[in-house]
Protein backbone atom coordinates (compact mmCIF):
# COMPACT_ATOMS: atom_id res chain seq x y z
CA UNK A 1 0.00 0.00 0.00
CA UNK A 2 1.65 3.37 -1.02
CA UNK A 3 1.91 6.41 1.48
CA UNK A 4 0.91 8.60 -1.48
CA UNK A 5 -2.73 7.16 -2.60
CA UNK A 6 -3.47 6.93 1.16
CA UNK A 7 -2.71 11.02 1.43
CA UNK A 8 -4.16 11.79 -1.80
CA UNK A 9 -7.44 9.47 -0.80
CA UNK A 10 -7.70 11.15 2.72
CA UNK A 11 -7.26 14.85 1.50
CA UNK A 12 -10.24 13.82 -1.07
CA UNK A 13 -12.50 12.14 1.58
CA UNK A 14 -11.30 14.97 4.02
CA UNK A 15 -12.81 18.01 1.65
CA UNK A 16 -15.80 16.03 0.69
CA UNK A 17 -16.72 15.64 4.58
CA UNK A 18 -16.25 19.59 4.97
CA UNK A 19 -18.26 20.40 2.02
CA UNK A 20 -21.25 17.75 3.65
CA UNK A 21 -20.34 19.55 7.14
CA UNK A 22 -20.68 23.04 5.35
CA UNK A 23 -23.90 21.87 3.61
CA UNK A 24 -25.56 20.44 6.08
CA UNK A 25 -26.32 23.90 7.65
CA UNK A 26 -27.74 24.80 5.27
CA UNK A 27 -30.20 22.47 4.52
CA UNK A 28 -33.34 23.27 6.35
CA UNK A 29 -36.12 22.67 4.05
CA UNK A 30 -37.30 19.90 1.31
CA UNK A 31 -36.36 22.70 -1.66
CA UNK A 32 -32.74 22.41 -0.03
CA UNK A 33 -32.64 18.69 0.29
CA UNK A 34 -33.58 18.02 -3.39
CA UNK A 35 -32.50 20.93 -5.76
CA UNK A 36 -29.97 23.34 -3.17
CA UNK A 37 -33.07 25.64 -3.23
CA UNK A 38 -32.58 26.69 -7.05
CA UNK A 39 -29.73 28.69 -5.87
CA UNK A 40 -27.20 27.63 -8.32
CA UNK A 41 -25.48 29.86 -10.68
CA UNK A 42 -25.54 29.02 -14.74
CA UNK A 43 -21.62 28.01 -14.69
CA UNK A 44 -21.65 26.13 -11.34
CA UNK A 45 -24.75 24.01 -12.51
CA UNK A 46 -22.85 23.19 -15.53
CA UNK A 47 -19.71 21.94 -14.17
CA UNK A 48 -21.93 20.00 -11.75
CA UNK A 49 -23.95 18.55 -14.62
CA UNK A 50 -20.96 17.58 -16.22
CA UNK A 51 -19.74 15.67 -12.59
CA UNK A 52 -22.53 13.72 -12.55
CA UNK A 53 -22.13 12.83 -16.49
CA UNK A 54 -18.20 11.93 -16.74
CA UNK A 55 -19.07 8.93 -14.26
CA UNK A 56 -16.82 5.76 -13.16
CA UNK A 57 -18.33 5.15 -16.85
CA UNK A 58 -16.72 7.92 -18.47
CA UNK A 59 -13.40 7.76 -16.77
CA UNK A 60 -12.72 4.10 -16.49
CA UNK A 61 -15.07 2.33 -18.39
CA UNK A 62 -14.62 4.70 -21.91
CA UNK A 63 -10.46 4.28 -21.38
CA UNK A 64 -10.97 0.33 -20.66
CA UNK A 65 -12.90 0.25 -23.79
CA UNK A 66 -11.18 2.03 -25.92
CA UNK A 67 -7.82 0.05 -25.03
CA UNK A 68 -9.18 -3.22 -25.44
CA UNK A 69 -11.32 -2.86 -28.24
CA UNK A 70 -9.87 0.27 -30.11
CA UNK A 71 -12.97 2.51 -32.52
CA UNK A 72 -16.01 0.20 -30.92
CA UNK A 73 -14.34 1.67 -27.22
CA UNK A 74 -15.24 5.13 -29.04
CA UNK A 75 -18.19 4.67 -29.67
CA UNK A 76 -18.99 5.22 -25.90
CA UNK A 77 -17.80 8.72 -26.54
CA UNK A 78 -19.73 9.53 -29.69
CA UNK A 79 -23.10 8.85 -28.00
CA UNK A 80 -22.36 10.35 -24.57
CA UNK A 81 -21.15 13.33 -26.37
CA UNK A 82 -24.23 13.51 -29.10
CA UNK A 83 -26.49 13.25 -25.91
CA UNK A 84 -27.07 16.20 -24.90
CA UNK A 85 -27.68 18.32 -28.22
CA UNK A 86 -30.82 16.09 -27.78
CA UNK A 87 -30.91 17.96 -24.02
CA UNK A 88 -30.14 21.24 -25.15
CA UNK A 89 -32.53 21.55 -27.73
CA UNK A 90 -35.66 19.17 -26.99
CA UNK A 91 -35.83 18.95 -23.12
CA UNK A 92 -33.66 21.43 -20.88
CA UNK A 93 -35.38 24.24 -20.74
CA UNK A 94 -39.35 23.34 -21.05
CA UNK A 95 -38.32 20.92 -17.73
CA UNK A 96 -37.14 23.86 -15.90
CA UNK A 97 -40.45 25.41 -16.54
CA UNK A 98 -42.87 22.50 -15.77
CA UNK A 99 -40.99 20.55 -13.14
CA UNK A 100 -40.44 21.60 -9.66
CA UNK A 101 -38.52 18.58 -7.67
CA UNK A 102 -38.44 15.52 -9.91
CA UNK A 103 -39.39 14.36 -13.35
CA UNK A 104 -42.64 13.04 -11.73
CA UNK A 105 -43.56 16.83 -11.30
CA UNK A 106 -42.90 17.98 -14.73
CA UNK A 107 -45.25 15.05 -15.72
CA UNK A 108 -47.79 15.70 -13.57
CA UNK A 109 -47.71 18.96 -14.57
CA UNK A 110 -49.79 18.32 -17.09
CA UNK A 111 -51.41 15.17 -15.97
CA UNK A 112 -52.43 15.06 -12.28
CA UNK A 113 -52.48 11.39 -11.69
CA UNK A 114 -51.24 9.22 -9.04
CA UNK A 115 -50.89 6.53 -11.60
CA UNK A 116 -48.67 8.70 -14.11
CA UNK A 117 -46.54 10.19 -10.81
CA UNK A 118 -46.22 6.30 -9.15
CA UNK A 119 -45.04 5.21 -12.75
CA UNK A 120 -42.47 8.08 -13.15
CA UNK A 121 -41.02 7.25 -9.95
CA UNK A 122 -40.91 3.51 -10.47
CA UNK A 123 -38.88 4.27 -13.32
CA UNK A 124 -36.51 6.93 -12.10
CA UNK A 125 -35.45 4.25 -8.91
CA UNK A 126 -34.82 1.57 -11.97
CA UNK A 127 -32.37 3.85 -13.44
CA UNK A 128 -31.04 4.77 -11.01
CA UNK A 129 -30.24 1.54 -9.41
CA UNK A 130 -28.91 0.20 -13.20
CA UNK A 131 -26.98 3.30 -12.94
CA UNK A 132 -25.34 2.99 -9.19
CA UNK A 133 -23.93 -0.66 -9.73
CA UNK A 134 -21.85 0.63 -12.60
CA UNK A 135 -20.33 3.18 -9.87
CA UNK A 136 -19.88 0.80 -7.49
CA UNK A 137 -18.14 -1.79 -9.74
CA UNK A 138 -16.17 0.69 -10.55
CA UNK A 139 -15.51 1.53 -7.23
CA UNK A 140 -14.75 -1.77 -6.26
CA UNK A 141 -12.45 -2.49 -8.51
CA UNK A 142 -10.19 0.41 -8.41
CA UNK A 143 -10.04 0.16 -4.53
CA UNK A 144 -9.28 -3.00 -4.91
CA UNK A 145 -6.64 -2.78 -7.36
CA UNK A 146 -4.96 0.04 -4.44
CA UNK A 147 -4.97 -0.97 -1.40
CA UNK A 148 -4.83 -4.54 -2.07
CA UNK A 149 -8.67 -5.30 -0.23
CA UNK A 150 -11.53 -7.58 -1.07
CA UNK A 151 -14.33 -6.18 -3.33
CA UNK A 152 -17.13 -6.97 -1.40
CA UNK A 153 -14.89 -4.58 1.28
CA UNK A 154 -14.21 -1.74 -1.50
CA UNK A 155 -17.74 -1.96 -2.59
CA UNK A 156 -19.21 -1.14 1.23
CA UNK A 157 -16.69 1.35 1.48
CA UNK A 158 -18.04 3.37 -1.28
CA UNK A 159 -21.28 2.68 -0.26
CA UNK A 160 -21.07 4.17 3.35
CA UNK A 161 -19.21 7.10 2.23
CA UNK A 162 -21.85 8.06 -0.87
CA UNK A 163 -24.99 7.58 1.74
CA UNK A 164 -23.58 10.11 4.37
CA UNK A 165 -23.00 12.57 1.87
CA UNK A 166 -26.60 12.50 1.22
CA UNK A 167 -28.11 12.08 4.45
CA UNK A 168 -26.29 15.08 5.63
CA UNK A 169 -25.62 17.32 3.11
CA UNK A 170 -28.72 16.44 0.64
CA UNK A 171 -27.99 18.40 -3.02
CA UNK A 172 -26.14 21.40 -2.04
CA UNK A 173 -23.49 18.77 -0.54
CA UNK A 174 -23.58 16.44 -3.65
CA UNK A 175 -23.62 19.58 -6.31
CA UNK A 176 -20.42 21.06 -4.43
CA UNK A 177 -18.48 17.58 -4.61
CA UNK A 178 -19.40 17.37 -8.28
CA UNK A 179 -17.78 20.79 -8.84
CA UNK A 180 -14.79 19.88 -7.32
CA UNK A 181 -14.55 16.61 -8.63
CA UNK A 182 -15.15 17.65 -12.57
CA UNK A 183 -12.61 20.39 -12.30
CA UNK A 184 -9.98 17.49 -10.46
CA UNK A 185 -10.85 15.25 -12.92
CA UNK A 186 -10.28 17.39 -16.50
CA UNK A 187 -6.95 18.13 -14.84
CA UNK A 188 -5.94 14.76 -14.56
CA UNK A 189 -6.97 13.61 -17.92
CA UNK A 190 -5.44 16.77 -19.58
CA UNK A 191 -2.16 15.81 -17.71
CA UNK A 192 -2.46 11.82 -18.67
CA UNK A 193 -3.44 13.60 -22.59
CA UNK A 194 -0.58 15.63 -22.58
CA UNK A 195 1.75 13.29 -21.53
CA UNK A 196 0.41 10.28 -24.06
CA UNK A 197 0.74 12.38 -26.55
CA UNK A 198 4.24 13.75 -25.87
CA UNK A 199 4.90 9.78 -26.26
CA UNK A 200 4.09 10.13 -29.97
CA UNK A 201 6.09 13.70 -30.21
CA UNK A 202 2.60 15.62 -30.26
CA UNK A 203 1.90 13.85 -33.59
CA UNK A 204 -1.65 12.65 -34.09
CA UNK A 205 -0.41 10.61 -37.54
CA UNK A 206 2.59 8.84 -35.66
CA UNK A 207 -0.31 7.64 -33.08
CA UNK A 208 -2.49 6.00 -34.74
CA UNK A 209 0.27 4.83 -36.93
CA UNK A 210 1.79 3.30 -33.80
CA UNK A 211 -1.19 1.74 -32.03
CA UNK A 212 -2.06 -0.11 -35.33
CA UNK A 213 1.09 -2.45 -33.94
CA UNK A 214 0.59 -1.97 -30.33
CA UNK A 215 -1.86 -4.09 -29.48
CA UNK A 216 -3.01 -7.84 -30.26
CA UNK A 217 -5.46 -6.75 -32.68
CA UNK A 218 -2.87 -5.27 -35.22
CA UNK A 219 -4.96 -3.04 -37.91
CA UNK A 220 -7.99 -4.52 -36.92
CA UNK A 221 -7.72 -2.10 -33.90
CA UNK A 222 -8.30 1.44 -35.58
CA UNK A 223 -11.35 -0.19 -37.59
CA UNK A 224 -15.19 -1.55 -35.83
CA UNK A 225 -15.90 -4.59 -35.41
CA UNK A 226 -13.70 -6.21 -32.61
CA UNK A 227 -16.42 -5.86 -29.81
CA UNK A 228 -19.47 -5.38 -31.80
CA UNK A 229 -19.46 -7.51 -34.59
CA UNK A 230 -23.66 -7.25 -35.15
CA UNK A 231 -24.24 -3.99 -36.72
CA UNK A 232 -27.77 -4.14 -35.24
CA UNK A 233 -26.15 -4.25 -31.50
CA UNK A 234 -23.89 -1.31 -32.45
CA UNK A 235 -26.66 0.64 -33.73
CA UNK A 236 -28.46 -0.05 -30.64
CA UNK A 237 -26.25 0.88 -28.39
CA UNK A 238 -25.77 4.20 -29.97
CA UNK A 239 -29.97 4.61 -30.15
CA UNK A 240 -29.43 4.17 -25.82
CA UNK A 241 -26.49 6.47 -25.36
CA UNK A 242 -27.74 9.70 -27.86
CA UNK A 243 -31.43 9.27 -26.64
CA UNK A 244 -30.75 8.07 -23.32
CA UNK A 245 -29.13 11.23 -21.36
CA UNK A 246 -32.88 13.22 -21.81
CA UNK A 247 -34.66 10.55 -20.01
CA UNK A 248 -31.73 9.93 -17.02
CA UNK A 249 -33.59 11.60 -13.76
CA UNK A 250 -30.55 12.55 -11.93
CA UNK A 251 -29.60 14.91 -15.03
CA UNK A 252 -32.86 15.82 -15.57
CA UNK A 253 -32.84 16.97 -12.05
CA UNK A 254 -29.89 19.39 -12.34
CA UNK A 255 -32.12 21.92 -14.37
CA UNK A 256 -34.20 22.22 -11.02
CA UNK A 257 -31.35 23.45 -8.51
CA UNK A 258 -31.13 26.56 -11.52
CA UNK A 259 -33.81 29.93 -10.82
CA UNK A 260 -34.65 29.74 -14.20
CA UNK A 261 -35.14 27.87 -17.72
CA UNK A 262 -31.97 30.74 -19.17
CA UNK A 263 -30.19 29.24 -16.65
CA UNK A 264 -30.79 25.98 -17.25
CA UNK A 265 -29.71 26.95 -20.63
CA UNK A 266 -26.53 28.36 -19.96
CA UNK A 267 -25.53 25.35 -17.75
CA UNK A 268 -26.09 22.62 -20.57
CA UNK A 269 -23.82 24.81 -23.05
CA UNK A 270 -21.54 24.65 -20.11
CA UNK A 271 -21.44 21.18 -19.42
CA UNK A 272 -21.40 20.24 -23.29
CA UNK A 273 -18.11 21.97 -24.32
CA UNK A 274 -16.69 20.23 -20.71
CA UNK A 275 -17.93 16.94 -21.29
CA UNK A 276 -16.76 17.54 -24.85
CA UNK A 277 -13.48 17.99 -24.57
CA UNK A 278 -13.19 15.39 -22.04
CA UNK A 279 -14.66 12.77 -24.50
CA UNK A 280 -11.99 13.55 -26.93
CA UNK A 281 -9.59 13.11 -24.61
CA UNK A 282 -10.70 9.47 -24.18
CA UNK A 283 -8.87 8.84 -27.11
CA UNK A 284 -5.41 9.45 -25.98
CA UNK A 285 -6.18 7.57 -22.90
CA UNK A 286 -7.54 4.79 -24.26
CA UNK A 287 -4.47 4.56 -27.42
CA UNK A 288 -1.96 5.02 -24.55
CA UNK A 289 -3.24 2.55 -22.52
CA UNK A 290 -3.02 -0.27 -24.83
CA UNK A 291 0.48 0.92 -26.22
CA UNK A 292 2.17 1.72 -22.97
CA UNK A 293 0.06 -0.62 -20.32
CA UNK A 294 -0.63 -3.80 -22.69
CA UNK A 295 -3.81 -5.68 -23.11
CA UNK A 296 -2.19 -8.41 -20.66
CA UNK A 297 -1.82 -6.08 -18.15
CA UNK A 298 -4.84 -4.08 -18.19
CA UNK A 299 -7.33 -7.41 -18.41
CA UNK A 300 -5.19 -9.02 -15.31
CA UNK A 301 -6.06 -5.97 -13.62
CA UNK A 302 -9.51 -6.01 -14.04
CA UNK A 303 -11.13 -8.33 -16.71
CA UNK A 304 -13.30 -5.40 -17.86
CA UNK A 305 -10.43 -3.34 -18.63
CA UNK A 306 -11.70 -0.81 -15.57
CA UNK A 307 -8.39 0.14 -14.81
CA UNK A 308 -6.69 1.11 -17.77
CA UNK A 309 -6.57 4.96 -16.72
CA UNK A 310 -4.81 4.46 -13.42
CA UNK A 311 -2.64 2.21 -14.60
CA UNK A 312 -1.46 4.35 -17.59
CA UNK A 313 -1.50 6.91 -15.42
CA UNK A 314 1.41 5.01 -13.56
CA UNK A 315 3.07 3.69 -16.23
CA UNK A 316 3.55 7.65 -17.43
CA UNK A 317 3.84 9.67 -14.00
CA UNK A 318 4.72 6.74 -11.29
CA UNK A 319 2.85 6.66 -7.88
CA UNK A 320 2.35 9.77 -7.38
CA UNK A 321 0.60 10.76 -10.70
CA UNK A 322 -1.28 7.23 -10.44
CA UNK A 323 -2.42 8.07 -6.96
CA UNK A 324 -3.65 11.39 -8.08
CA UNK A 325 -5.56 9.90 -10.86
CA UNK A 326 -6.97 7.47 -8.50
CA UNK A 327 -7.87 9.77 -6.09
CA UNK A 328 -10.15 11.64 -8.63
CA UNK A 329 -11.63 8.41 -10.15
CA UNK A 330 -12.72 7.79 -6.43
CA UNK A 331 -13.80 11.44 -5.97
CA UNK A 332 -16.08 10.72 -9.41
CA UNK A 333 -17.54 7.43 -8.16
CA UNK A 334 -18.52 8.91 -4.72
CA UNK A 335 -19.65 11.90 -6.67
CA UNK A 336 -21.72 10.36 -8.84
CA UNK A 337 -23.31 8.08 -6.38
CA UNK A 338 -24.50 10.46 -3.73
CA UNK A 339 -26.18 12.13 -6.47
CA UNK A 340 -27.75 8.87 -7.89
CA UNK A 341 -28.90 7.89 -4.09
CA UNK A 342 -30.05 11.50 -4.01
CA UNK A 343 -32.35 11.35 -7.06
CA UNK A 344 -33.64 8.09 -5.74
CA UNK A 345 -34.41 9.07 -2.58
CA UNK A 346 -36.32 11.75 -3.71
CA UNK A 347 -38.40 9.67 -6.37
CA UNK A 348 -39.77 7.84 -3.43
CA UNK A 349 -40.10 10.49 -0.80
CA UNK A 350 -41.11 13.06 -2.82
CA UNK A 351 -43.45 11.34 -5.26
CA UNK A 352 -44.40 8.28 -3.38
CA UNK A 353 -44.37 9.33 0.27
CA UNK A 354 -45.00 13.07 -0.43
CA UNK A 355 -47.90 12.86 -3.11
CA UNK A 356 -49.23 9.35 -3.35
CA UNK A 357 -49.00 8.38 0.09
CA UNK A 358 -49.97 11.22 1.91
CA UNK A 359 -51.80 13.30 -0.92
CA UNK A 360 -49.23 16.49 -0.53
CA UNK A 361 -49.93 16.84 2.76
CA UNK A 362 -46.55 15.53 4.27
CA UNK A 363 -44.79 18.20 6.14
CA UNK A 364 -41.13 19.03 5.31
CA UNK A 365 -39.77 16.59 8.08
CA UNK A 366 -42.09 13.90 7.19
CA UNK A 367 -40.45 14.96 4.08
CA UNK A 368 -37.01 14.96 4.94
CA UNK A 369 -37.39 11.69 7.36
CA UNK A 370 -39.05 9.40 4.66
CA UNK A 371 -35.88 10.59 2.15
CA UNK A 372 -33.17 9.57 4.37
CA UNK A 373 -34.79 6.28 4.69
CA UNK A 374 -34.76 6.01 1.29
CA UNK A 375 -31.64 6.84 0.78
CA UNK A 376 -30.53 4.06 2.92
CA UNK A 377 -32.36 1.73 1.47
CA UNK A 378 -31.21 2.55 -2.47
CA UNK A 379 -27.88 2.58 -1.21
CA UNK A 380 -28.33 -0.88 0.51
CA UNK A 381 -29.79 -2.68 -2.66
CA UNK A 382 -27.25 -1.31 -5.14
CA UNK A 383 -24.66 -2.59 -3.33
CA UNK A 384 -25.90 -6.18 -3.27
CA UNK A 385 -26.70 -5.75 -6.93
CA UNK A 386 -23.03 -4.64 -7.40
CA UNK A 387 -21.34 -7.63 -5.55
CA UNK A 388 -22.48 -9.93 -8.76
CA UNK A 389 -21.37 -7.31 -11.50
CA UNK A 390 -17.56 -7.25 -10.38
CA UNK A 391 -16.62 -8.87 -14.25
CA UNK A 392 -19.12 -6.10 -16.25
CA UNK A 393 -17.25 -3.05 -17.94
CA UNK A 394 -19.02 -0.21 -16.33
CA UNK A 395 -19.76 1.76 -19.43
CA UNK A 396 -21.60 -0.96 -20.87
CA UNK A 397 -23.44 -1.02 -17.70
CA UNK A 398 -24.14 2.76 -17.89
CA UNK A 399 -25.34 2.51 -21.83
CA UNK A 400 -28.14 -0.24 -20.13
CA UNK A 401 -28.92 2.14 -17.55
CA UNK A 402 -29.45 4.76 -20.68
CA UNK A 403 -31.73 2.05 -22.51
CA UNK A 404 -34.14 1.91 -19.77
CA UNK A 405 -34.26 5.99 -19.59
CA UNK A 406 -34.59 6.38 -23.59
CA UNK A 407 -37.57 3.93 -22.97
CA UNK A 408 -39.51 4.56 -19.90
CA UNK A 409 -38.98 8.20 -19.92
CA UNK A 410 -37.68 10.14 -23.19
CA UNK A 411 -41.30 9.13 -25.16
CA UNK A 412 -43.59 10.29 -22.25
CA UNK A 413 -41.12 13.60 -21.97
CA UNK A 414 -41.45 14.87 -25.87
CA UNK A 415 -45.46 13.54 -25.63
CA UNK A 416 -45.76 15.49 -23.00
CA UNK A 417 -44.69 18.88 -24.25
CA UNK A 418 -44.75 18.19 -28.20
CA UNK A 419 -48.05 15.85 -28.53
CA UNK A 420 -51.66 17.93 -27.48
CA UNK A 421 -53.73 14.39 -28.08
CA UNK A 422 -51.16 12.76 -25.24
CA UNK A 423 -53.03 11.73 -22.26
CA UNK A 424 -53.01 9.99 -18.71
CA UNK A 425 -53.66 6.37 -20.47
CA UNK A 426 -50.67 6.73 -22.60
CA UNK A 427 -48.23 8.11 -20.53
CA UNK A 428 -48.85 5.21 -17.95
CA UNK A 429 -48.47 2.78 -21.03
CA UNK A 430 -46.00 4.15 -22.34
CA UNK A 431 -43.47 4.38 -19.86
CA UNK A 432 -44.65 0.65 -18.78
CA UNK A 433 -44.25 -0.37 -22.66
CA UNK A 434 -40.40 1.10 -22.19
CA UNK A 435 -39.28 0.35 -18.96
CA UNK A 436 -40.66 -3.62 -19.01
CA UNK A 437 -39.53 -4.54 -22.43
CA UNK A 438 -36.13 -2.87 -21.47
CA UNK A 439 -36.08 -4.82 -18.34
CA UNK A 440 -37.54 -7.95 -20.07
CA UNK A 441 -34.78 -8.01 -23.09
CA UNK A 442 -32.01 -7.32 -20.78
CA UNK A 443 -32.74 -10.43 -18.25
CA UNK A 444 -32.71 -12.37 -21.28
CA UNK A 445 -30.08 -11.04 -23.53
CA UNK A 446 -25.80 -12.29 -23.32
CA UNK A 447 -25.54 -9.89 -20.39
CA UNK A 448 -27.32 -12.49 -18.05
CA UNK A 449 -26.94 -15.24 -19.82
CA UNK A 450 -23.16 -16.62 -21.42
CA UNK A 451 -22.24 -20.12 -22.41
CA UNK A 452 -18.80 -19.60 -20.66
CA UNK A 453 -18.41 -19.34 -16.74
CA UNK A 454 -17.50 -15.45 -16.18
CA UNK A 455 -18.75 -13.86 -18.97
CA UNK A 456 -22.52 -13.08 -17.58
CA UNK A 457 -23.70 -13.57 -14.28
CA UNK A 458 -25.17 -16.70 -15.37
CA UNK A 459 -23.93 -19.78 -17.52
CA UNK A 460 -26.64 -20.72 -20.25
CA UNK A 461 -28.14 -19.18 -23.78
CA UNK A 462 -29.44 -16.02 -24.21
CA UNK A 463 -32.59 -15.72 -25.63
CA UNK A 464 -32.22 -12.44 -26.90
CA UNK A 465 -28.82 -11.97 -29.07
CA UNK A 466 -28.23 -8.05 -28.72
CA UNK A 467 -26.56 -6.49 -25.82
CA UNK A 468 -28.77 -3.65 -25.59
CA UNK A 469 -32.01 -3.87 -26.35
CA UNK A 470 -32.68 -0.14 -27.46
CA UNK A 471 -33.28 -0.61 -30.98
CA UNK A 472 -36.27 -2.83 -29.72
CA UNK A 473 -37.33 -1.21 -26.60
CA UNK A 474 -37.09 3.04 -27.44
CA UNK A 475 -39.86 2.27 -30.53
CA UNK A 476 -41.76 0.35 -28.26
CA UNK A 477 -41.61 3.15 -25.66
CA UNK A 478 -42.91 5.60 -28.47
CA UNK A 479 -45.70 2.94 -29.28
CA UNK A 480 -47.18 2.38 -25.89
CA UNK A 481 -47.65 5.98 -25.51
CA UNK A 482 -49.03 6.31 -29.19
CA UNK A 483 -51.55 3.53 -28.67
CA UNK A 484 -52.58 4.13 -25.14
CA UNK A 485 -53.25 7.50 -25.92
CA UNK A 486 -55.60 6.83 -29.25
CA UNK A 487 -57.12 3.39 -28.47
CA UNK A 488 -58.59 4.68 -24.98
CA UNK A 489 -61.63 6.39 -23.98
CA UNK A 490 -60.36 9.45 -22.66
CA UNK A 491 -60.36 12.80 -24.14
CA UNK A 492 -57.21 14.79 -23.96
CA UNK A 493 -57.80 18.37 -21.98
CA UNK A 494 -56.71 20.57 -24.40
CA UNK A 495 -56.74 24.01 -22.25
CA UNK A 496 -53.93 21.93 -20.29
CA UNK A 497 -52.27 21.57 -23.02
CA UNK A 498 -52.57 25.15 -24.18
CA UNK A 499 -51.26 25.43 -20.77
CA UNK A 500 -48.25 23.66 -20.32
CA UNK A 501 -47.36 24.50 -23.45
CA UNK A 502 -47.08 28.21 -22.69
CA UNK A 503 -45.35 27.44 -19.70
CA UNK A 504 -42.84 25.11 -21.32
CA UNK A 505 -41.97 27.56 -23.38
CA UNK A 506 -42.11 31.01 -21.27
CA UNK A 507 -42.17 29.41 -17.86
CA UNK A 508 -45.13 31.90 -17.04
CA UNK A 509 -46.83 30.75 -14.38
CA UNK A 510 -50.01 32.42 -12.74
Amino acid sequence: MNATVIILFLAIVIATLFITYYAAKRTQTTGDFYTAGGGLTGWQNGLAIAGDYLSAASFLGIAGAIALFGFDGFFYSIGFLIAYLVVMFLVAEPLRNLGKYTLADMINARFDAKKVRGMAAFSTITIVIFYMIAQLVGAGALIQLLFGIKYWIAVLIVGVMMTVYVLFGGMTATSWVQIVKAVLLMLGTVIIAVLVFAKFDFNLVKMFAEVKTATVHGADYLKPGLKYKVPLDTLSLMLALVLGTAGLPHILMRFFTVKDAKTARSSVVIATWIVGIFYVLTVFLGFGAAAFVGYDAITKANAAGNMAAPLLAGVLGGDILMSFVSAVAFATILAVVAGLVLTGASAFAHDIYGQIIKKGKASDREQMLAARYASLSVSVFSILLALFAQSMNVAFLVSLAFCIAASANLPVILYTIYWKKFNTTGAITGMAAGLFSALILVVLSPNVFAPEPGQAIFVGTALFPLTNPAIISVPLGFLGGYLGTILSKEKADYRKYAEVSVRANTGFRE
